[in-house]
């Protein structure tokens, strides 16, 4: 579906921001690859370029693989951005640059409809999801192109069925560039966790995409060069479980079509442990990965944060049952919950161990608007407005102990060797239990075999030749090696060489200690 009725033909420059260097954008193993320069395609403005009327030329620019340069501004006629909280200072910066040329900037996305006074520079809010804002700003673009004399703030109330949405523009995109591939096939979620803003921005009851728009995304990543391993960007991807028992049997259709060139992953609340039917049939479609937020293994915190559903199933079982269907579980966890002790570092860092998960995603409490948790600790006047703090939270502890606690955290859980430990637990028990695939012709490619090569020869010289952690390197080298094992080789050690590095420089204070903090830094590397 496109918006219809529109006769003008207006120019758009749709530009995302440049994510601040954050734990899970992985930059620090993107040398070691063939030549992969940002995360994932952005799911929104895609789909935006791809609804906009078919006659308006739409020129697409990630920040994260070059700026967008003043022949480009020059070009348009008006500018597209979106963007998260963490991007909130890029965002500004590409409107400023925007108005040097004259140009109006619509702003779309979770952070401005989250926080719409965060953005008074940009000339068109968009607020809300894909609907009638969305027709409306096209048609007052269609009319005018000239800066509105004040914001103008468009905020949807009907929603375009997910049903009804395009398939994203993928086309634009310089997809080989990407880390991982995206997709959405869902938008919103049932639980009420305390700390997240899902609910607020999306809803509880998760909309979703048939299958047959899923497939035709996955052609189109595809036809575009994304083959390697896709992420399910949702949620919850089980927040409608029917919804995904009928989608996963189309899933498994396409891979055995296609050959199983693509890995598939996707988040997901550890109860989906307790559906053996799901994980089933997630194996068979070759899901490799599910993000899950454990967030804590202390059964009180789960049950203030209103996060019951974790204790469906014993966390540690749990997490075995998922990785005894061939997935990886990658962990979110949060230190600094009114829960916490003194000793909860030491605590977590055991169940680090305990679980042998590699992945995990240790973050300070960050209050987000919208959330249950926003509102308590406003009317408790623990919100700090502070950003040059890790945290917005008046924590019960004292906060310097708790940043010590978290920074010591990442230091323990990645240290080389019991990393690397931890990744060779999976190669031999988790990624053993994958379905065995067949070798297609397209793996069998002199393109595929060359860039299995040349991450081969970026791993054995940047980390076993001019790394830091050369023994603990070729101990998994060589174990992983000598059972033919190149494939787990490369994607734990790419993957581990990146946690190592981004934990070091946490441990000593050169990061934030939230991924969701509202602390304002510099990009990796500034636009221009």
């Amino acid at each position: 579906m496109r918006a219809e009725g529109i006769e003008a033909a207006r120019r758009i420059l749709c530009v995302f921001p440049r994510y601040t260097s954050a734990f899970g954008t992985f930059e620090y193993a993107y040398p070691l690859t063939d030549g992969v320069k940002a995360f994932m395609p952005p799911q929104g403005l895609l789909l935006i370029a791809a609804y906009l009327p078919e006659s308006w030329p739409v020129r697409f620019i990630d920040e994260n693989i070059r700026p967008a340069s003043a022949e480009d501004f020059e070009w348009a006629e008006a500018v597209f951005v979106s963007g998260m909280h963490i991007q909130r200072q890029q965002m500004n910066d590409i409107c400023h640059r925007a108005h040097a040329f004259d140009l109006p900037v619509a702003l779309g996305g979770p952070s401005v409809s989250a926080c719409p006074d965060y953005y008074p520079s940009f000339d068109y809010l968009h607020v809300g999801e894909l609907g009638d804002a969305t027709n409306e700003l096209i048609a007052r673009l269609a009319c005018d192109v000239t800066r509105p004399a004040q914001q103008v703030v468009l905020k949807t109330v009907d929603r375009v069925a997910m049903s009804e949405f395009p398939v994203p523009a993928y086309e634009l995109a310089e997809t080989r560039r990407y880390f991982l591939g995206s997709i959405q096939y869902s938008s919103g979620c049932p639980y009420q966790c305390e700390f997240c803003d899902i609910p607020g921005l999306y809803g509880r009851n998760p909309r979703i995409k048939t299958p047959q728009q899923i497939i035709a995304e996955l052609e189109k990543l595809r036809e575009c060069g994304m083959t390697d391993t896709v992420y399910f960007v949702d949620d919850n991807f089980i927040g409608n479980r029917k919804a995904a028992l009928d989608l996963l049997p189309h899933l498994v259709e396409w891979q055995k079509r296609t050959g199983y060139i693509t890995r598939l992953a996707c988040e997901a609340t550890l109860n989906i442990a307790k559906r053996p039917e799901i994980l089933a049939k997630m194996r068979e479609a070759y899901f490799v990965t599910i993000f899950c937020g454990i967030e804590t293994p202390d059964p009180d915190a789960l049950k203030a944060m209103q996060k019951d559903h974790n204790m469906m199933v014993p966390i540690l079982e749990g997490v075995r049952t998922i990785n005894a269907y061939g997935m990886e579980v990658v962990s979110g966890i949060i230190m600094g919950l009114d829960t916490d002790k003194p000793e909860t570092g030491e605590a977590l860092q055991a169940f680090v161990e305990e679980s042998r998960i590699p992945l995990l995603t240790i973050n300070l409490l960050q209050a987000l608007p919208k959330t249950p948790l926003w509102d308590r600790l406003e009317r408790e006047n623990r919100l700090v407005h502070d950003e040059g703090r890790d945290s917005n939270v008046e924590f019960l502890l004292p906060y310097d102990d708790v940043v010590s606690s978290w920074k010591r955290c990442m230091e323990v859980a990645y240290e080389p060797e019991k990393l690397l430990a931890r990744y060779e637990y999976q190669c031999s028990y988790t990624y053993a239990n994958r379905l065995k695939v067949p070798l297609s012709p397209e793996k069998k490619s002199w393109a595929n075999i060359r860039r299995g090569l040349i991450m081969l020869r970026n791993l054995f010289w940047q980390v076993g030749v001019r790394g830091n952690y050369r023994r603990s390197f070729w101990k998994f080298a060589w174990s992983r090696l000598s059972k033919g094992d190149i494939e787990g080789f490369i994607g734990s050690a790419v993957i581990a060489h990146h946690l190592i590095m981004f934990a070091r420089a946490a441990s000593s204070g050169r990061q934030n200690a939230s991924n969701y903090s509202l602390r304002l830094r510099e990009a990796a590397v500034p636009a221009e």
